[in-house]
């Protein structure tokens, strides 16, 4: 039996529109990102700089509800670092959680604003120590407004955007400079004053635990070596700052415990919580150490990144 030409002619318009179709849908059909090595491990680091900021946000949130609540908030702006910790903090989580390496603009803008209002901070409690009578002594800087808790909101700030870099630069530059060199700048500075800050209480407290000299003789170590490294590269010297590093985030968690124990002397113990937490030895303050620490540790692994890939050059 002879086909209908008619028939024919159909099917081959058919074919044809079938095939036509099938090429657009494949030319402009949406792709996702294409998940590369180097993308899924830029990604990784982004989220260790992002845990980094959420250690630093935490402590800012609670350290500075606790210090402006026993101030009363008498000044309206002791507020505002309260919300911006809190949104720094949340967008820290959600960038723990986004695995698809890349940089989003919200988040930008959260860690830009608590960097930004990490520095106001700094002003503000500056001013207070010097109006006060004798202005800049030992007194003041031991019961003033304490410099450490905006300069720690800068820095989770400060991380949380170099995390939103890595993650969007395959180059891994901030500035123009390497992102492993500039971040292992800031953690080993950030170290420096969480330091000074903690060798301050403690020069206040006397010193009367031994466990209080280790805040002040492991972290500054573990910040020298970083820093070493970063201008004098070597396996020795990078296998003994990646050790400083991990136990000062170690001794991040282990100084909550110090300073719980610390809690518990004080008169009436936990069962007065609601007044001894106010008195201290504060317990959002370790933390910080650990924060630091790891934003240390990815800015080595950043180190080592571009290392390997100078070399293979």
């Amino acid at each position: 039996m002879r086909r209908v030409p008619a028939v024919d002619a159909q099917r081959t318009a058919l074919a044809s529109l079938q095939a036509t179709a099938t090429s657009l849908n494949k030319k402009y059909a949406p792709r996702a990102p294409a998940r590369t090595p180097d993308r899924e491990w830029r990604s990784n680091i982004g989220r260790k700089l992002d845990l980094s900021s959420a250690l630093l946000s935490l402590s800012v949130l609670v350290d500075s509800g606790l210090d402006h609540y026993r101030g009363s908030f008498q000044n309206r702006w002791m507020y505002l670092p309260l919300g911006v910790s809190a949104a720094a903090l949340a967008a820290s989580l959600l960038g723990i959680l986004d695995a698809r390496g890349k940089s989003r603009v919200a988040r930008d803008g959260l860690y830009g604003l608590a960097a930004l209002t990490g520095a106001a901070g700094l002003g503000f409690h500056g001013y207070n120590i010097m109006k006060r009578p004798g202005g800049l002594s030992w007194l003041n800087l031991f019961y003033a407004a304490p410099v450490g808790a905006p300069a720690a909101l800068l820095l989770a700030g400060i991380l949380g955007r170099g995390a939103e870099r890595v993650r969007d630069d395959e180059a891994s530059t901030i500035l123009g400079y390497p992102a492993g060199e500039v971040l292992g700048i800031i953690a080993s500075a950030g170290l420096a004053g969480t330091v000074a800050e903690a060798g301050l209480l403690h020069f206040r407290g006397a010193f009367q635990n031994p466990g209080m000299f280790l805040p002040v003789a492991v972290p500054p170590a573990a910040a020298g070596l970083l820093t070493t490294t970063l201008f004098r590269p070597g396996n020795i010297l990078r296998r003994a700052a990646k050790l400083g590093l991990r136990l000062t985030a170690l001794l991040g968690f282990a100084g909550v415990g110090f300073h719980a124990y610390g809690v518990s002397r004080n008169m009436g113990g936990w069962r007065n919580w609601s007044q001894n937490i106010l008195n201290g030895p504060p317990l959002p303050a370790p933390p910080s150490f650990t924060g630091l620490a790891l934003a240390g540790l990815a800015a080595l692994a950043l180190v080592e990144r571009n290392g390997k890939a100078s070399s293979h050059d």
